[in-house]
Formats: C-alpha cells, sequence, structure tokens
C-alpha cells in the first residue's frame, strides 16, 4: 500500500482527483471505477471544476459503479444511478450511455452476471475509486464475505443499514440487500484508489493497514493489491503508527 497523509480533506481531495484526471489525459479511453456515499463528493467536486476550467474531456470514458440498492430504479433520489447523474455524470461531458450502474430491478444474480461481463467487455477496470465503512466494509462487502467474490446480491448489515439511514425518508424506506462488486471485482482493477476522511474512519484505516489480513475487516484485503493508494486526512490517518 502506498498511504498519502493530507493536512485537510481538500487537499486530500485534490490530490486524488489530481490521479484520476492525469490518468485520463494518459488515455482518454480510460475505464474508471468510481464510488457514492459522502467520500468520494469531494473528488467529484474536484473532477468537475477541472472539466469546466481546463477541458478534460470524459466522452470517451466508461465508468462502473460499486453497488446499487435492490429495489430502487434511477429515477429514485436515494438510488446511486440518481446519486452519480447529480454529483458527477451530468456536469461533464461523459457518454451517459458509457456510464454502468449495477441494477437492483428484476433478477437480480442475472443482473450480477451481466456486470461482471460488461466490465470484462471494457477491458477491465483501470482505476477503481473506493471508501471505506466504519466496519471495514468496502463497497457493499461486509465482514464476512469471501475474498474471492464477484458482483454479488449482499445482505446489508444494521450498521451499514443505520450509516445510510440519513438518505432515506424512514427506516422502513431503506432496503436490506444490494447489488455489490465483489471482494475480487474490486481487487481486479489495475490500481485501486482510496479515500478516507475523519475521526470515525481511523480505527478501520488502521486495521487495514497495520492488521492482519481478514475477511472480518473486508478492505485488509488490500494489503495484497499490486497497486493500491490510500488517501487520508489526519484525522483518519490519527492511529496509525508512525
Amino acid at each position: 500500500m502506498d498511504v498519502k497523509k493530507f493536512d485537510t480533506v481538500e487537499a486530500l481531495n485534490r490530490a486524488a482527483a489530481a490521479e484520476i484526471i492525469d490518468a485520463v489525459k494518459g488515455n482518454p479511453e480510460l475505464v474508471l471505477g468510481l464510488s457514492t456515499g459522502n467520500s468520494p463528493i469531494g473528488v467529484y467536486q474536484n473532477l468537475i471544476a477541472d472539466h469546466r476550467n481546463n477541458g478534460t474531456s470524459y466522452k470517451d470514458v466508461k465508468t462502473f459503479n460499486l453497488d446499487e440498492y435492490e429495489g430502487l430504479d434511477g429515477n429514485s433520489p436515494q438510488s446511486y444511478r440518481y446519486f452519480m447523474n447529480e454529483q458527477l455524470f451530468d456536469h461533464l461531458d461523459i457518454v451517459l450511455e458509457n456510464t454502468y450502474v449495477p441494477s437492483g430491478i428484476g433478477d437480480l444474480a442475472r443482473n450480477c452476471a451481466d456486470y461482471e461481463r460488461q466490465i470484462q467487455e471494457a477491458g477491465g477496470i483501470a482505476i477503481q475509486l473506493i471508501g471505506i465503512g466504519t466496519n471495514g466494509h468496502i463497497a457493499f462487502n461486509e465482514p464476512g464475505t469471501s475474498f474471492d467474490t464477484l458482483t454479488h446480491v449482499a445482505e446489508l448489515s444494521q450498521a451499514t443499514i443505520a450509516a445510510n439511514a440519513k438518505y432515506f425518508p424512514s427506516p422502513s424506506d431503506i432496503p436490506n440487500r444490494a447489488i455489490s462488486m465483489g471482494i475480487q471485482s474490486i481487487m481486479n482493477a489495475r490500481k485501486v484508489i482510496m479515500v478516507a476522511f475523519g475521526q470515525s474512519k481511523a480505527q478501520a484505516i488502521k486495521e487495514m493497514i497495520e492488521g492482519p489480513i481478514t475477511t472480518e475487516l473486508p478492505a485488509s484485503v488490500l494489503q495484497n493489491h499490486p497497486h493500491a493508494v490510500i488517501f487520508l486526512d489526519s484525522e483518519a490517518a490519527s492511529l496509525l503508527s508512525e
């Protein structure tokens, strides 16, 4: 792992975005893996600002998102397709047909298989952007998930459901399952960029970097990735040994 520490979240976001921008400039047909939630928003804001100010083009880029809730279509404000359109895609020159988000509607097993096939047909993911949950999950791969999983239907832990409750009108509206890229799907990316900030992530970060590789902390598998770059602010890095 290449661990990069920054004094502020703003500096972290600029640096992580710069890696993606440089990669897109180097390969205009780059295949990007993207994530949702609070962690990547600052990175996306930097990508948008660069596109507007410097003209970096995404018209030939393809993207694959990590996950989507069961039962939500792209018109639902709580869906990850809606999130991605609002937070990133609508502000770039990217072709929406080249942006892929798993479908949580219909035959979920077939949707999972189709998603893996689409990734492979695109040539695999060059850079995968991820965050980390307080329990060490990556995407919706909760503790106990096998490291060899590909895109699958994931049961969400109560901790994850509680963490995402703020995005839903009421607790009864929160799905208990999602389609998620598996741990092996993430590890198949040629480069993984993780962004983590805030004191709430500090313990998971310490265990991920300094602890044993274990399915009880899914993110710890990144110790085995040949090109994982971890972007941390001072709070998320606060428990790491010097």
